[in-house]
């Protein structure tokens, strides 16, 4: 019992749990749990619709199928597809959706007007091999009118850059993608990034937003690009927590002295699971240790005040308080 899915989250206090999930998805086992009134914790859905803008890949006409009969629409333009996701983000909204997540190797910034985009969108109808810019042109539109969506809606946008993915085309065939060979990528964030967010800042659309990046290269980057778009809500531009390969001790310990001398610290949200695994909720103790040691660090060298409440609040906040008014408002 102590070890049963609600066990688990018993003995860890889980508060909310965030999954991820495809736009075409029914969501009918987060209809199930909010039925049961003796579940330990919210189980709300986070939007993730990168198959509907990985238009380069030979799979994504059959997804779009799968996106049209969600929402029972036709999808014959690029607008429709927006049109279309637009109205499955309305529907996991009604569901208790707080977030998007959407991977990238960077940010798109090919801007093309709709009737371009939809010229693209039907020359992939039609069988044909896009360009890269073709690509990108897509993938700005669609993340674009989704961007804006979000920020209307009160949704996180969170985009996960710098993985270079199913490395060994060996394994890729034998095991399929996301089995463990995958990267840090080394490409350039800044520019591409800059203009993303500075389209939607000129007309006051950027939402609240979470940077997670592969590569620790990329930290100062993107901590002192966000804060060119903090705006009206305490926090709003996050740099997200060390990720993926990055989430051991010395990982953890950087990203959070870098947002403390580029950022401001107290603001954090603070660590995320992202292993998919009900195990994993121990990386949060592991995460809290490590926040502590730093602060207490700090304290006793005289970097900061030797004020254990005030200290204490500002751990509190980063480790649960913060990340509850970000998502919950």
């Amino acid at each position: 019992e102590n070890l049963s899915v609600k066990g688990i989250m018993k003995q860890f206090k889980v508060y909310a749990v965030g999954t991820t999930d495809d736009p075409a998805d029914d969501l009918a086992f987060h209809a199930q749990i909010a039925k049961q009134k003796d579940f330990p914790a919210k189980v709300i859905p986070s939007y993730r619709p990168d198959k509907a803008l990985a238009i380069e890949k030979d799979t994504f006409l059959s997804y779009i199928d799968s996106l049209a009969k969600a929402c029972g629409k036709k999808i014959e333009r690029a607008s429709d597809v927006v049109e279309a996701l637009i109205d499955r983000l309305d529907f996991f909204v009604s569901m208790g959706c707080k977030a998007s997540d959407h991977a990238l190797i960077t940010a798109p910034a090919i801007f093309k007007s709709e009737s371009d985009v939809n010229a693209i969108f039907a020359k992939k109808l039609a069988g044909a091999t896009l360009s890269c810019e073709e690509v990108e042109a897509y993938k700005t539109f669609v993340l674009t009118h989704l961007a804006k969506a979000y920020a209307k809606r009160d949704i996180a946008m969170q985009l996960h850059f710098a993985a270079i993915r199913d490395n060994n085309s060996m394994m890729f065939k034998k095991l399929g993608p996301d089995t463990g060979y995958d990267a840090s990528h080394d490409k350039e964030l800044a520019a591409s990034l800059s203009s993303f967010l500075n389209n939607l800042s000129a007309t006051g659309e950027v939402p609240k937003t979470i940077l997670y990046t592969l590569n620790p290269k990329d930290y100062y980057s993107l901590a002192t690009l966000m804060g060119c778009y903090q705006d009206g809500i305490p926090g709003k531009m996050q740099l997200g927590s060390a990720w993926w390969f990055a989430d051991h001790k010395d990982g953890m310990e950087e990203q959070m002295k870098i947002l403390g001398n580029v950022g401001l610290l107290p603001r954090f949200i603070g660590m995320l699971t992202d292993s998919r695994s009900f195990l994993s909720y121990s990386r949060h103790e592991y995460f809290r240790r490590i926040l502590c040691n730093i602060f207490g660090t700090w304290a006793e060298e005289g970097e900061v005040p030797y004020d254990l409440e005030m200290l204490g609040k500002v751990v509190q906040d980063i480790s649960f308080g913060n990340a509850k008014a970000y998502f919950e408002g």
